[in-house]
């Protein structure tokens, strides 16, 4: 009999180490309760979609689970499609802070690149 052997299935979306040390500070200064940060993509913007970190309390079964050093964080179920293959890294300049979005399935973002659509 033949063994079976499964390959890991990648990640839906890749994180750079700025973004994984970023959870790890978020975690390390978590409101009590929380299993970690979930990445969503409600709809809201000029062009329809947007990017949403938050902390969570509980995972949702549709969930992709993505652990990090220093946390997990969470994919919304609803929005993995739009994310699939994207980077997420963070950047800090003199002037802003924040997360930034490399996504393949962005067809094209508002002016002020707060949205995006597919």
């Amino acid at each position: 009999m033949s063994e079976v052997k499964t390959r890991v299935r990648p990640a839906a979306l890749i994180l750079t180490p700025g973004a994984e040390a970023r959870i790890a500070e978020l975690m390390a200064k978590a409101p009590e309760g929380a299993i970690g940060v979930k990445l969503s993509t409600p709809r809201r913007g000029c062009s329809g979609l947007a990017y949403s970190v938050d902390y969570v309390t509980e995972a949702k079964p549709f969930d992709e689970k993505i652990e990090t050093p220093g946390g997990t964080l969470f994919v919304d179920g609803g929005s993995i499609l739009y994310l699939v293959g994207s980077t997420m890294d963070w950047v800090e300049d003199d002037f802003t802070a924040g997360f930034v979005f490399n996504n393949p399935n962005a067809t094209g973002t508002c002016g002020c690149g707060e949205s995006f659509t597919v």
